[in-house]
């Protein structure tokens, strides 16, 4: 773009996928279109849906492109989407860049038919696996991993008997985080990496099922929500019902589900593997209250990830809690912007503070996360503007000091203020009075039992990660 720069303000979000079968023979693209709208937090760049009539001709129709889901799709888009078996999905480029050919899902036509694959997650040895295909004679479309897992699901389908033996297959040479939902002509197949790092989960709405990325999806097109789908499991779905496979699954004491998901990814009202999101963002609220008390007079949340820790820090503390900011909800978190405009005025584009609510008034603002620190040190200046005497800012996820490599656009060390910085440097850099990061040992009381991977704040990665920054390595 020549006269116009992309603007995010804080970390970037994961991908959404969501399949849907229905066993009758109704068209699926409307489901989809409304469970890629309840993801679409999750992935604002681009979105795409592929069908397929199981009882036809078996040919994928597939409409996808650049923005949200209904500037994409309209009524006479979904129209045209006939079949009884689809996929769609939202997303956020963590690996590739912004282009309608980086768009998903894949349809990838060869000797045994035509696959359709959605993705959510990063591959951390892509680039090994790419390499080793562009020298057996494989030609790329996309600068993105996702269509290495494709590649090799179909290159393995020509050695085994079944589309779910070759998802399995693959799934012994990809390394790192995926969610995959995978159309075949008459199979939906659901498959979760042994670390669990990305959600998936079942629906049911009479005779059609459906997968999603999280419960959220599964309630907004009327569904019950059947089951998660279990770390290392795949699952495939054909007029028989549901069978599954846990041969690449891992002992549970190994899993990692990403903490992110809890502290800010996934919809307020989704559960994700047996925990409320919304219960976990209230203890993790709690938790910022008793670590980090003080003397206030309001307690506000930055929208939308920030509010219910906010309610949770209220909740312990006693102090009231408030509403202090209007979001735009017509921007998105990335937008576009002049590029002689500074960031600031970007932020008041999506933000502005309600100045008779803090007014006079000591404050304490929770957010999920602090990346570079810009975007914080703004929203500080536009309450004290606004009037508020003290603005006592609560971090609800502990400091960001390492790059995470499984999806989650978390940038290079040398862009994490924290990385660089001690919190009472960072206080000092944003302009609050005080400011205090969730302990490392409270993210526990937000999930209890369940294993997750913390890496961005601890370096400690389940699995063995690349030296170096590859989310552009194939641009």
């Amino acid at each position: 773009m020549t006269e116009f720069s992309r603007v995010s303000t804080g970390l970037g979000e994961e991908c959404g996928v969501f399949g849907a079968y229905d066993m009758d023979g109704n068209d699926v693209a409307p489901s989809i279109y409304y469970g890629l709208f309840a993801l679409q937090h999750r992935g604002q760049e681009s979105c795409g849906i592929a069908v397929t009539d199981t009882n036809g001709q078996r040919k994928v129709l597939s409409r996808k492109g650049l923005g949200h889901v209904n500037d994409v799709f309209d009524e006479a888009a979904l129209g045209e989407l006939k079949g009884n078996l689809g996929v769609g999905h939202v997303r956020y480029s963590t690996a590739g860049g912004t282009r309608v050919e980086n768009a998903q899902p894949l349809v990838i036509n060869y000797v045994k038919g035509t696959l359709a694959i959605a993705h959510n997650g990063n591959l951390v040895n892509a680039i090994e696996l790419r390499k080793e295909l562009e020298y057996t004679g494989a030609i790329f479309q996309t600068t993105i991993d996702s269509e290495v897992i494709a590649y090799h699901i179909a290159r393995e389908r020509l050695n085994v008997k079944t589309a779910e033996e070759a998802v399995k297959s693959a799934m012994k040479k990809i390394r790192g985080a995926y969610a995959l939902v995978v159309n075949s002509p008459r199979k939906m197949i659901g498959a979760r990496d042994p670390f669990g790092l990305k959600p998936l989960c079942i629906g049911r709405r009479g005779s059609t099922y459906f997968l999603a990325s999280e419960s959220c999806a599964i309630t907004a097109v009327d569904a019950e929500f059947v089951r998660d789908v279990r770390p290392g499991e795949i699952v495939t779905i054909t007029q028989k019902g549901i069978a599954s496979d846990m041969s690449m699954a891992i002992p549970e004491e190994k899993h990692a589900r990403c903490i992110f998901e809890y502290i800010y990814f996934a919809r307020t009202d989704s559960r994700i593997d047996g925990v409320e999101v919304y219960h976990s963002r209230i203890l993790a609220g709690k938790a910022l209250a008793e670590s980090y008390p003080v003397e206030a007079d309001l307690v506000v949340g930055v929208p939308d990830s920030g509010l219910v820790a906010a309610k949770g820090y209220s909740e312990y503390s006693g102090i009231p809690y408030g509403m202090a900011f209007h979001k735009n909800s017509y921007v998105g978190r990335t937008f576009i912007k002049p590029k002689q405009s500074d960031r600031e005025s970007s932020v008041k584009i999506k933000l502005n503070v309600i100045p008779e609510v803090v007014r006079g008034k000591r404050i304490v603002m929770v957010d999920d996360s602090i990346v570079r620190g810009t975007t914080c040190a703004n929203i500080i200046k536009m309450l004290k503007s606004a009037g508020a005497t003290e603005v006592h800012v609560r971090i609800s996820s502990p400091p960001f000091l390492h790059p995470c490599y499984f999806g989650t656009d978390v940038p290079s060390d040398d862009q994490l203020i924290a990385h660089s910085h001690t919190p009472e440097q960072i206080r000092q850099m944003i302009g609050a009075d005080s400011l205090g990061y969730m302990e490392i040992s409270k993210l526990r009381d937000m999930v209890g039992d369940l294993k997750y991977c913390d890496a961005c704040f601890t370096g400690n990665y389940p699995m063995e990660v690349p030296g170096e920054d590859i989310s552009h390595a194939f641009e």
